[in-house]
């Protein structure tokens, strides 16, 4: 008898996991990426994912995100069950409630950081999108930078962009892969101070891909994964996973 059951949805939880699996096919043999992973995040928390290359993390911020779908098990995100949407639906799931924050920053390069920030806004048939955009770069420190293009910007300042972007549609939960990965410590460290302050201000549900152990330390729930089985740590294991 399967273990899969279609999760309850609750209006305190904006990710609900159960026994999600995932693997890739390799033509004569799969390789597994994931397995039996179990995970419940409550809407306005903040999580870190942390684990080492390879270990499946950025392929299960994918899932929970609706980019793509397990071979089993269920992901449900503010209460819908994403294997139950069609590919459409799930695009509409992710530009209503879903904001994206990636190590590559993804910026386009032939936009000014204003117009990158305003993108998404038109896109979502939101009102008074250059002030909001302009206040978002406010916010993210570069009320004076808004023209410049991304080879313009530095490194840091192209990940403000990114997170001023992230924001632009008040989404409900944000994904970040590896945001300080690219940053140098000083940077980082102001990124992640942006980040949790966005969190608590908008109360935006926070999950973060990381591998910086400081950067986990800040977030609210502490998950481990590692050869694709995740574990969360607590006071009461920390010794046994540090291990």
């Amino acid at each position: 008898m399967s273990t899969d059951r279609q999760p309850v949805p609750s209006k305190d939880f904006m990710i609900q996991v159960q026994n999600l699996s995932h693997s890739v096919d390799l033509g004569t043999d799969k390789l597994s990426i994931l397995q039996q992973v179990n995970m419940d995040i409550r809407k306005g928390e903040s999580a870190a994912i942390v684990g080492r290359s390879g270990s499946g993390k950025t392929t299960l911020l994918g899932l929970l995100a609706g980019l793509d779908l397990p071979i089993s098990g269920t992901v449900s995100l503010d209460g819908h069950l994403i294997s139950a949407l069609s590919e459409d639906e799930r695009a509409s799931l992710r530009s209503q409630r879903v904001g994206f924050v990636f190590q590559s920053f993804q910026l386009l390069p032939t936009l000014s950081a204003l117009e990158n920030v305003m993108l998404p806004i038109e896109l979502a048939g939101l009102p008074n999108v250059k002030s909001k955009a302009e206040s978002l770069l406010k916010r993210v420190g570069l009320g004076e930078r808004m023209q410049h293009t991304p080879r313009q910007l530095s490194g840091g300042e192209q990940q403000r962009v990114a997170i001023a972007r992230a924001f632009a549609v008040n989404p409900q939960v944000l994904f970040a892969d590896e945001p300080t990965g690219n940053l140098d410590t000083r940077t980082g460290e102001a990124i992640t101070e942006l980040l949790m302050n966005l969190n608590s201000e908008h109360g935006t549900t926070l999950v973060m891909v990381t591998h910086d152990q400081q950067l986990a330390e800040r977030c609210q729930r502490y998950f481990i994964i590692e050869a694709g089985v995740l574990h969360e740590k607590t006071e009461k294991n920390a010794e046994v996973l540090s291990a």
